[in-house]
């Protein structure tokens, strides 16, 4: 039986592509990727889904390993729902990213090649959460996760504030995809961004994205008309 990678060796095999954005803002949260999935040097999709809803109050952004992030999504998914069910109410935050978290550290021996951002609105507020391949499971106010975080993160440093709202929140996500998209071949080809408050949950069409991207001065990526 072989001995678990380290954390540090999981981290570097999951920069091989994309950048996700977690943002807790005064009266929400903001999710957000770009659209390319690569193998290698190889661009593999130009479509790819790496935000997903888990209930109408919680979100996850993926990075790393395809098949791995799908089947956690899919896990939290279903327990999610049970907790619903089960409890009558929605799953905590914290709750969800712990749950993640468990999950994660339970498998060393055959870790799950995968680095996800959880995030959404419950009874506290808004929280984003960073959950690291190993179960780490840290909680910030904005986080960003993938080979293009770097280039992100210099966006995020200078324009967040705990007092923008979700609509400041989704053009400084587009803003911070951006500049990734720019520097890191293996982001690109588009936007998703999803936004959560205590009254809804919504997702945003590539028309609305259009329009974000021109009042902004953002040139679209071809793979938006």
């Amino acid at each position: 039986m072989s001995s678990p990678l380290p954390v540090q060796e999981v981290a570097s095999r999951l920069k091989t592509g994309t950048t996700t954005i977690g943002l807790v803002l005064k009266d929400g949260v903001v999710m957000a990727s770009e659209r390319r999935a690569t193998d290698g040097s190889f661009i593999a999709n130009k479509n790819t889904v790496k935000v997903f809803s888990l209930d109408r109050h919680l979100a996850a952004t993926v990075a790393g390993g395809v098949g791995d992030a799908q089947a956690l999504v899919r896990y939290l998914r279903a327990e999610v729902a049970l907790y619903r069910l089960r409890r009558g109410g929605a799953l905590p935050v914290e709750g969800a990213a712990t749950l993640l978290a468990n999950i994660l550290n339970g498998n060393r021996y055959f870790p799950y090649y995968a680095w996800l951002i959880v995030g959404g609105v419950d009874g506290k507020g808004g929280h984003v959460y960073s959950v690291d391949p190993a179960g780490g499971s840290m909680e910030d106010r904005f986080v960003s996760v993938g080979s293009g975080s770097t280039f992100a993160y210099g966006i995020l440093e200078e324009g967040y504030s705990r007092d923008l709202g979700v609509a400041e929140g989704v053009d400084l996500a587009l803003r911070g995809l951006t500049a990734a998209m720019k520097r890191d071949s293996a982001s690109g080809d588009g936007y998703i961004i999803h936004a959560i408050t205590a009254k809804e949950y919504r997702e945003y069409s590539d028309d609305e994205i259009l329009r974000r991207l021109k009042a902004l001065k953002i040139p679209p990526p071809p793979a938006l008309p």
